[in-house]
């Protein structure tokens, strides 16, 4: 009786971790730094949390990514991406104010203010900014879902991630957490492909 619930708790864990698996075998390959990562025409910056006074520091690190994207001709064009309502303290204005004083011309950056979950981003940017080829670019523990979902999106992704722990770690723990159940959500737009919340600009 022993071994045969153990066979079904390990069998159980192996099921619950498969969708987090597709994430890294779906982006293998895909995830690089910013100095070996291929060139794409655009790089989009998935959105966190904004303050009053500033993107939160895991924000402002994913722009900053970006910023020596553009800065090392790795893009040409950088695109925001999140929750622009009041209530999320205008997460795209934040991003692109804070792109333009790093030196980036404002002409150069565009805002997806919908992009209130990582699929709706992908699936936002390819039809509505006739994106096909983009640098993703977030946290790492977020990075290998968020290339497996563009690609599901037929966006050819590649992405750079900010390998955050040593400056946030205890963001960055709960992040890889969190992963675990947000893969399972991923796998199912994956293969459902729903329609994003909003579908205009």
């Amino acid at each position: 009786m022993g071994l045969w619930i153990a066979a079904v708790g390990a069998g159980a864990c192996a099921l619950a971790l498969a969708p987090y698996a597709w994430t890294y075998v779906a982006s293998a390959g895909r995830r690089r730094r910013v100095g070996t990562v291929p060139h794409r025409p655009v790089a989009v910056v998935l959105g966190a949390a904004a303050w009053s006074e500033g993107p939160s520091p895991l924000l402002a690190r994913r722009l900053d990514l970006a910023v020596r994207l553009f800065e090392d001709g790795g893009t040409e064009r950088i695109i925001v991406s999140g929750d622009n309502r009041e209530v999320s303290n205008r997460e795209t204005d934040t991003m692109a104010e804070y792109l333009v004083k790093q030196g980036v011309p404002a002409d150069r950056i565009d805002a997806d203010r919908y992009g209130y979950r990582t699929w709706d981003t992908c699936v936002r940017v390819r039809d509505l900014f006739d994106v096909h080829a983009a640098t993703m670019v977030t946290q790492s523990f977020h990075l290998p879902r968020t290339v497996a979902l563009a690609r599901a999106a037929g966006i050819d992704a590649v992405g750079v991630g900010d390998s955050s722990m040593g400056a946030r770690r205890r963001s960055t723990v709960i992040g890889y957490a969190r992963e675990v159940g947000a893969a399972v959500k991923a796998l199912r737009d994956a293969l459902l492909r729903p329609a994003p919340a909003h579908s205009e600009l």
